[in-house]
């Protein structure tokens, strides 16, 4: 299952991305999944950001407990 999105691009990076599949011979749709799907790997590995989206979790759990009481 794919879900579709809308991206805006600066002019100058949508043209670069462009020239950047075409001499891939790929499509941009394609650079851009593998792009942010290697960016996605990245943050998992970074043992500071796993830090910090576990607290803005445990936080916002805290904060729908009290919520939901």
């Amino acid at each position: 299952m794919t879900k579709q999105t809308t991206v805006r691009l600066p002019d100058e990076l949508a043209d670069a991305a462009e020239a950047v599949a075409r001499v891939k011979g790929t499509s941009i749709n394609a650079l851009i999944v593998e792009s942010l799907a290697a960016e996605v790997e990245r943050v998992r590995r970074d043992k500071d950001f796993t830090a910090r989206a576990k607290r803005l979790l445990e936080r916002d759990k805290e904060l729908l407990d009290r919520l939901a009481r």
